[in-house]
């Protein structure tokens, strides 16, 4: 049979080359619409084929027109601005604006150019207007959620509206009138009703679990604004849309746990239930892992964690448990499922977030089990590894004080490589963990590996741990970019506070370390912005009676030598007072001279021969008004009354110099004196002149005072009074 005639190697390709259409795909009998993609014009106002729906199968609401994009552009800028006379003359603009909005909603969710006005809007609106919109996005949840930029504007309409569900919860039903009463909780529940059965794919969808995750919390009643609940609810690259001066109720009720109905409750029983119905050995781990779909699980298995112990029991959805799905046996077992799934995690850097979680809200029962059998005998090895620190960070959060002792045992002889490598978060953990469990070897042990690993010289143990080379602190200018923040010396400067909050050795070997360094080096450190709060920390005065703070020791004298090296030379006073960062450390030394009160005199003298440099520069100004300068200077006798009562009106004294061998006077409150006898008894706490007006003034209504003619002098001559 003959065989087709080829062409082979390179002489044949550059012919195929040459040859027309070449380059051409083969073309199928069917035209793929979904594939047709429109390039050129990209804008809103672009129209698009008559199509009913998306490529996707999603509805397609239309586009704004031309006019309408410019007009909803400008009302946002405007509202951005907020630069209104009045608030009337904002609320007017606003009623245009929505009434304008009527009917247009969808469009301007959907649009690239004007959902940030919609956002807005949804700031500003009241709760009827909030109403309002859930009803006209009613029925489109599903497709909003999954779109780039309606996605957004659910979001903020699920957050602004969750404290409305908690007002009406307190407040009576409103009259029965014409209209149909439909309550927030009832929009909120109607909206579920849409989600119903499709929790499956939107976990893991690239915009829909954003908005999935704000609706458990709101259901949840967690707080919305705390950083940990952040985390879990939006990315790093989130824009968040405000309006300057405007503050609603959502933010003032957002640092708190909200009341939410029992609805709420059973909606979250719900999703739980419906999850765990999804989960099996295939999907478990690809889950966990997703970058998307994992902090939905994660907040999913730390509401059933955290949930009532009545609706654990009672909830009849709640017989689908996730903790159930991801650890079906015991973690104890060698070779079990569970123990495979937590190893598996351990070191994969999405993942271990969710054992994070497990580890922080599983009942102390799991805990103990998951510590003793993946944790205990290789946490000095896990504490190494860059991912699993942060679990073990975790865990050291939570166990007793004889397993902490034993994991300080092991983490120690890795001080030095941990170290080495810049990861102090574990070190910190484990030194504070250690002082509030009262293990005060392992805290001194640890102290010292730590001042080991740095060198072991108090005059550069600063410096190497924030990373420090600079001894003189930098001019600073309006022009100048603000500097990469480097980790090093943010991890080093956290490390430093810890320290210095935990009495006894650690604290003491971080002020030795400030002690040994020169002015220069110590301005450096105060007009830099991570070094300096390491100052403010140092500045706080300690309180040994205080039973919040067991254990610590008076560090006055510490703080006097401290403000003494600034002070010896006076122009590094103006020079804090003009810098962003040295001000809030020049700001610390008023409270850092408590009971100081002649170096805050030398300070404020100091401030008040540059006032007129100070107040040229705005930092100047704002350091002179929190050390209220212009009354020092007109009135120091008002100024000193002041300074007494915030220091909770104890009398203000200067610390003896034991050490310079310099005695000062202390000046002490006296009791006040009394008279004797019968006056005695009713004289109880009046002063010794309030005791001699009160008998003099007695003794002259009863004519007790004689007359007696004397020969004066001047003023003195005519008549004396005498006893």
């Amino acid at each position: 049979m003959p065989k087709e005639n080829k062409q082979r190697g390179r002489r044949g390709e550059g012919k195929r080359k040459r040859e027309p259409n070449a380059n051409e795909e083969p073309v199928g009998k069917r035209l793929d619409v979904g594939g047709i993609s429109f390039v050129g014009d990209t804008t809103d106002s672009f129209v698009p084929p008559p199509f009913t729906e998306e490529a996707d199968g999603r509805p397609f609401y239309g586009l704004l027109a031309e006019e309408e994009q410019e007009y909803f552009r400008r009302a946002d800028e405007l509202l951005e601005l907020n630069d209104f006379p009045s608030d009337e003359d904002r609320s007017l603009f606003l009623a245009n604006v929505f009434k304008e909005a009527e009917g247009k909603e969808l469009k301007i969710a959907n649009s690239q150019s004007c959902s940030r006005l919609m956002e807005r809007l949804i700031l500003l609106s009241t709760a009827e207007q909030k109403k309002t919109l859930f009803q006209k996005f009613s029925g489109q949840f599903l497709h909003l959620i999954q779109h780039r930029f309606a996605s957004h504007c659910c979001e903020t309409l699920f957050i602004h509206s969750a404290p409305i569900v908690t007002q009406e919860l307190t407040e009576d039903e409103p009259a029965p009138s014409g209209e149909v009463y439909v309550s927030m909780e009832n929009s909120f529940l109607y909206t579920l009703n849409e989600l119903e059965g499709q929790i499956g794919f939107l976990l893991n969808d690239r915009f829909a679990s954003h908005a999935l995750r704000v609706l458990l919390v709101v259901l949840s009643g967690k707080p919305l604004s705390k950083s940990s609940t952040k985390t879990l609810l939006q990315s790093r690259k989130k824009e968040n849309i405000t309006t300057p001066g405007f503050k609603s109720s959502a933010e003032e009720l957002s640092l708190e746990a909200r009341a939410v109905p029992s609805s709420f409750q059973d909606a979250v029983n719900k999703f739980i239930s419906d999850t765990s119905a999804i989960l099996d050995e295939t999907s478990i781990p690809v889950l966990s892992c997703h970058q998307t779909a994992n902090p939905a699980l994660q907040l999913l298995l730390e509401l059933e964690l955290t949930r009532p112990t009545k609706a654990k029991d009672l909830a009849p959805e709640a017989s689908g448990s996730i903790l159930k799905k991801l650890l079906p046996d015991n973690i104890e077992t060698e070779g079990s499922a569970s123990a495979a799934f937590v190893s598996g995690l351990i070191y994969e850097s999405i993942g271990s977030r969710l054992l994070e979680t497990l580890v922080t809200y599983a009942p102390g029962k799991l805990f103990k089990q998951i510590y003793r059998s993946t944790f205990k005998d290789r946490i000095g090895a896990l504490a190494r590894n860059e991912i699993a620190t942060y679990v073990v960070i975790k865990v050291l959060e939570r166990v007793s004080r004889e397993d902490l002792e034993d994991a300080a045992t092991s983490i120690i002889p890795q001080i030095p490589s941990l170290v080495e490598r810049n990861r102090t978060t574990i070190l910190k953990t484990l030194l504070e963990r250690t002082s509030a469990r009262r293990a005060e070897k392992s805290t001194a042990a640890i102290t010292t590996a730590i001042a080991e690993a740095y060198g072991g010289d108090p005059a550069t143990l600063l410096l190497k741990m924030t990373n420090t080379t600079k001894t003189a602190p930098e001019a600073e200018s309006a022009e100048k970019a603000e500097p990469r923040q480097d980790l090093t010396a943010l991890h080093g400067s956290l490390l430093a506070q810890s320290m210095l909050a935990i009495p006894g050795l650690p604290a003491t070997l971080i002020q030795d370390s400030l002690l040994r360094l020169d002015l220069p080096t110590l301005l450096n450190l105060a007009c830099t912005t991570t070094t300096s709060h390491i100052l403010q920390a140092a500045l706080i005065p300690t309180d040994p009676s205080s039973p919040s703070n067991p254990g610590s020791a008076n560090n006055a004298p510490f703080r006097r030598k401290l403000v003494n090296i600034f002070l010896a030379d006076p122009t590094s006073i103006i020079t804090l007072a003009t810098s962003k960062s040295g001000s809030h450390a020049l700001d610390a030394f008023w409270d850092g001279t408590q009971g100081l009160m002649m170096l805050k005199e030398r300070i404020c003298s100091i401030l008040a021969g540059s006032m007129t440099e100070l107040r040229d520069d705005w930092v100047g100004r704002v350091v002179l008004r929190n050390w209220m300068v212009e009354l020092f200077v007109r009135r120091k006798v008002d100024w000193i009354a002041k300074v007494k009562e915030g220091e909770g009106g104890k009398t203000v004294a200067v610390a003896a110099k034991e050490e310079e061998g310099e005695a000062t006077d202390t000046k002490k409150p006296f009791p006040a004196k009394t008279g004797k006898g019968p006056a005695k008894k009713a004289g109880d706490g009046k002063s010794a002149i309030q005791l001699a007006r009160e008998k003099f003034a007695a003794g002259k209504s009863k004519g007790e005072m004689k007359v007696v003619r004397g020969k004066g002098t001047g003023a003195n001559a005519g008549m004396i009074k005498s006893r």
